[in-house]
């Protein structure tokens, strides 16, 4: 279940690999998107998942605001197809520090309504109706995946990105982020559930 809910490309994903295709702070990055989850998945179930799915309010403020959150994402990304501003591993790339690249991947972490949605609602509902042992070797599953899920993506992403140097490589990736982030916001404006 969280393999299947951490491999679609959203906010989070999109900056491991963006990391790893421009060979920055890979690392540090997927060491600080591992360890987030890990925390999110155990605030999830181990009690905050169940919290916020009893309350309609709640869902609503995270549904709407992950939706938004998306949509301004999924601009940016279409913007940078559109202009061909994707390719940041061109010469003259400004390159961000491993501060501000940890700052960026925070934001992108705990600022996004959706990973709340996936992780602390949708994967703390279900782990938090198993009892005892249960719920432990379900966070435990579920925090494997996802090192294995930004281990694969960041290392995997840095092994490829002698391929992908030329900025039509990077428009389709942008165009192909833009897309997801768009259909995701719109599953949770149109489909009203999470």
């Amino acid at each position: 279940m969280t393999a299947g809910l951490i491999v679609a490309i959203g906010a989070q994903n999109a900056l491991v690999l963006r990391q790893g295709l421009n060979r920055m702070h890979v690392g540090p990055v997927v060491v600080l998107c591992t360890l987030s989850d890990w925390l999110l998945i155990a605030l999830g179930v181990f009690g905050l998942g169940a919290l916020i799915q009893s309350s309609p309010l709640l869902l609503q403020i995270f549904r709407f605001g992950g939706a938004a959150f998306l949509l301004v994402y999924g601009l940016r990304s279409a913007q940078r197809a559109w202009r061909g501003e994707g390719a940041l591993v061109q010469a003259g790339a400004r390159v961000h520090t491993l501060a501000a690249t940890l700052t960026s991947t925070l934001a992108l972490t705990y600022l996004n309504p959706h990973v709340y949605l996936d992780t602390v609602v949708l994967l703390g509902g279900v782990g938090a109706q198993h009892g005892g042992d249960g719920r432990i070797a379900f966070a435990l599953g579920a925090g494997l995946a996802s090192l294995m899920w930004f281990v694969t993506l960041g290392y995997g992403a840095m092994a490829a990105s002698r391929w992908l140097r030329n900025p039509g490589a990077w428009r389709v990736i942008d165009g192909g982020v833009a897309l997801v982030m768009f259909a995701v916001a719109a599953q949770l404006l149109f489909k009203g559930s999470v």
